[in-house]
């Protein structure tokens, strides 16, 4: 197969797929080297960006998946803003920033950070595949924990948590840091008096919970443990 044919075959079978696509997966679809088919997209996403092309290759969520241009967002989201009807409302991003910065998180954890009742919302996100089940705290009443999902990642282009921004760089000033380091805190130790250790290492071995997104929330353990 020429690199001509190559790029062509991987740029369709992204074009209809409806999640990211491992280079591995796509090399055993069209019976290519992995190495090659690591080229070819590496190739293509480089050759979209310099281009400014509609469309843009990215590597998000362990795969491959085409996206719009960022520069059309605000166009894009006029055309959609009529059928969109799974938009997230404002406490919905809230309450998502709240799991994906404090996860794992319990909803007690997620009320206390918001000052107002989560439940509805925290449902409603599980039910968009935004959120997950992360297991069950050990702390009395074995309070559901909650984390961010694989579609999480794909949805805001993240390739892993790591690449979520600094919580604090969106707090206007240094009063406003301060009280989301505090809140934080005092959420973790009203709601929950074990720490985020142990709290993880609470998660039943017979949860359904895959490897990555195992790691993903262990390095989440891990970067709230480093903020003290």
């Amino acid at each position: 197969m020429s690199e001509t044919d190559l790029q062509g075959v991987l740029e369709a079978l992204l074009f209809v797929s409806d999640e990211p696509v491992s280079a591995a997966e796509l090399a055993k679809i069209i019976d290519a080297r992995p190495s090659e088919v690591d080229s070819a997209l590496a190739f293509m996403a480089n050759r979209l960006s310099d281009e400014e092309r509609g469309i843009q290759l990215r590597e998000v969520a362990g795969g491959w998946r085409l996206y719009s241009h960022p520069a059309y967002h605000e166009i894009i989201e006029r055309y959609v803003a009529s059928w969109d009807t799974r938009s997230l409302s404002q406490a919905a991003l809230e309450t998502l920033a709240v799991v994906a910065y404090h996860q794992p998180v319990t909803r007690s954890d997620i009320n206390a950070i918001r000052g107002v009742g989560s439940e509805g919302v925290v449902s409603s996100l599980v039910d968009k595949g935004l959120v997950r089940e992360a297991g069950r705290s050990s702390t009395p009443g074995n309070a559901i924990l909650y984390g961010t999902s694989r579609s999480f990642l794909e949805r805001f282009g993240l390739k892993s948590l790591k690449d979520l921004p600094p919580l604090e760089q969106f707090a206007p000033d240094e009063h406003a840091r301060r009280i989301i380091r505090e809140r934080l805190s005092a959420a973790s130790g009203h709601a929950d008096p074990l720490d985020l250790e142990a709290r993880y290492a609470s998660v039943s071995p017979d949860d359904d919970f895959d490897e990555e997104l195992e790691s993903e929330l262990e390095l989440a353990v891990e970067l709230r443990e480093n903020e003290h």
